[in-house]
């Protein structure tokens, strides 16, 4: 039986964290895994878990908590009519497939690595978040054919690789393609369907070696830090929505590129230097 202070205090610690990814869910649009990754590190290692598959546990976990916030956000925003089911369901496959690719990568890598994937790839959301422009466009529609078939699978291979769902990579590419911005974060949500049950059932048959992960961890999902995730988030992200609603969003994302870009530059001292 697990030290039952070690419990509660990891019980504390994820209520924090879910409570603060679901408001910025709420507030800033953006997708929880890429608070809840890094959040989860820092939690597991002040709590003395650590060594070379600790990120495999935060990137699966965090992937886990994908698969029940997307089903509520794609339910949502097909009420409101906002989801466009033409590019999700041409979009998915190439997706699905990036996301299995992706999780056999990350099975094979050690946190070292996969923090400096993190890393890199955050401080480009963060750059985008920060300096990114409406007008931006690749094209006037989304891409069908060669283009697809090669960028359907990237963002799902790279997503899990993060442990996020659609919103970091699927909003951009698709508003950059001429797609309203609603009808982006709707269908992305969708594409977060499609990066998380595959990856979350890979995740799970993940056999990593004993005292490698925290309490309560089957393959490489921690079962604690999902439940706890889930249930806050679903209780806080409403909060975020109403401040969205209430103040203007524009200037807080830019705090928080600012905010990512350093968690970012923080993973790659750490994969780099230790």
């Amino acid at each position: 039986m697990p030290d039952p202070t070690l419990l509660a205090a990891m019980a504390a610690l994820l209520l924090v964290i879910g409570a603060f990814a679901g408001v910025l869910a709420g507030l800033l649009g953006v997708g929880g895994g890429i608070v809840l990754v890094p959040a989860f590190f820092y939690a597991f290692s002040a709590l003395g878990f650590g060594g070379p598959h600790l990120m495999q546990v935060c990137l699966a976990t965090s992937l886990a908590t994908i698969v029940v916030t997307s089903i509520r956000s794609v339910r949502s925003h097909h009420a409101k009519g906002a989801v466009d089911w033409s590019i999700l369901k041409s979009w998915a496959p190439g997706i699905v497939v990036g996301a299995i690719l992706g999780v056999l990568v990350a099975a094979s890598l050690r946190t070292q690595t996969l923090q400096a994937i993190f890393g890199g790839l955050a401080l480009v959301v963060a750059l985008y978040m920060g300096f990114g422009r409406k007008d931006w466009r690749l094209g006037q529609a989304m891409p069908k054919g060669l283009t697809r078939a090669a960028l359907s699978p990237s963002v799902g291979f790279l997503s899990v690789l993060m442990g996020i769902g659609g919103g970091s990579f699927g909003v951009p590419l698709m508003t950059l393609y001429n797609l309203p911005i609603h009808r982006a974060v709707a269908t992305a949500a969708g594409f977060g369907l499609a990066i998380a049950v595959p990856s979350v059932v890979g995740f799970l048959l993940v056999d990593l070696p004993q005292g490698a992960a925290p309490p309560w961890t089957v393959g490489a999902v921690n079962l604690p830090a999902f439940a706890v995730i889930v249930a806050m988030t679903l209780i806080t992200t409403p909060y975020g929505v109403r401040l969205a609603h209430s103040m203007d969003a524009a200037p807080l994302k830019r705090v928080f590129a600012v905010f990512l870009g350093l968690v970012a530059l923080n993973m790659l001292r750490k994969a780099l230097w230790g």
